[in-house]
């Protein structure tokens, strides 16, 4: 294990920003994840551990601790009965990589989480929630270490406390463990999750009736890359604010006077708002530039560095759309986004 000093962030993040790491650190195992905490301790520094920087804008003035690059890597999968399926993957994997995996052997439980840019150890943090599934719908278990005691502590899904966007391990008390392995359990031909619009416009376009678990991965594979931006190519963490989730009273509101709205829905007493399409039909905000970042021209929830944009540029920007729409219809976006300082 090496420990860098002075490392810039920009190529360790999709948004391309940000200043450099006091320390730098990658971890393929437990116990070089264990030297790297022990490491925190006694230069007394914060940590946060860094998967693919896909949902993290850092500051410009970089982060003053060590930032602990995840690369515990591994997948397997084991049988149990009821036609489950137990997939286990390191936390460095490669998210869009181990879903792949998992439909290739016909496992029904993550395929509408196609294309979502993380890493396996990053998803159960933010409850990644994508076309109708969750990551916490099949979670089974989450190993984690514990940075205080250096032991090893198993969680059930239950323990997550698994909400929209939200988990356990986003609390000030959550923020110790350091997630290592992840354990789903998939269903061999379970009841797949087609009802999203545009799920079902394509498979009617494709005139399939039966879709199987390789049709839905195609399918979303196809309607992501038409709304979003590759960040391959493109700065950005993809969708920059959560959905709108309001109770009933308040959601009814907003319904009545913008019926067309998309609306999921949420837990009991609360409607789901599409915070995508207030910024796009109510406020025209789709593909809207301001120097050098924007909202991407196919989808008005994504903001992209367009060339060298700072950090401060990008959070003054989402600053004018969060207040835009608090001025016009009262509602407080949500950032998705961490901000690292």
């Amino acid at each position: 294990m090496k420990i860098e000093e002075n490392i810039s962030l920009k190529d360790f993040t999709t948004f391309r920003t940000g200043g450099n790491a006091r320390y730098f650190v990658r971890v393929k195992n437990i116990d070089e994840l264990k030297m790297a905490v022990r490491f925190t301790k006694e230069k007394n520094l914060p940590f946060f551990v860094l998967g693919r920087g896909a949902n993290v804008l850092i500051s410009d003035d970089g982060f003053c601790g060590v930032v602990i690059k995840m690369e515990m890597k591994g997948i397997k999968f084991e049988k149990l009965k009821n036609r489950i399926t137990r997939a286990i993957s390191g936390a460095g994997e490669d998210w869009d990589n181990f879903v792949l995996q998992t439909v290739k052997k016909d496992l029904v439980g993550l395929e509408n989480l196609t294309l979502v840019p993380s890493t396996v150890g990053a998803t159960p943090v933010q409850n990644v929630n994508c076309y109708g599934r969750e990551v916490s719908d099949t979670i089974a278990w989450i190993e984690t270490l514990n940075t205080e005691t250096a032991e090893i502590k198993i969680f059930s899904s239950k323990e997550c406390e698994f909400s929209y966007r939200e988990s356990f391990f986003k609390t000030p008390e959550g923020k110790k463990y350091i997630i290592t392995r992840v354990a789903f359990d998939l269903l061999k031909d379970g009841t797949l999750k087609t009802d999203y619009k545009d799920v079902k416009e394509y498979f009617f376009a494709h005139k399939i009736i039966n879709p199987t678990v390789r049709d839905v991965r195609n399918a979303l594979i196809e309607i992501r890359t038409k709304k979003l931006p590759d960040i391959r190519k493109d700065y950005t963490a993809g969708s920059f604010f959560k959905n709108i989730v309001l109770s009933d009273v308040l959601a009814d509101e907003i319904i009545k006077k913008y019926p067309d709205i998309a609306v999921y829905s949420a837990t009991k007493g609360k409607k789901k708002l599409a915070t995508a399409w207030v910024l796009d039909h109510i406020f025209g905000l789709r593909g809207v530039q301001k120097g050098n970042v924007g909202t991407y021209k196919n989808q008005a929830l994504v903001i992209v560095n367009n060339s060298n944009a700072t950090t401060k540029e990008i959070l003054d920007f989402a600053e004018f759309l969060r207040a835009s729409v608090k001025e016009k219809i009262g509602i407080d976006l949500e950032m998705e986004v961490q901000v690292i300082k």
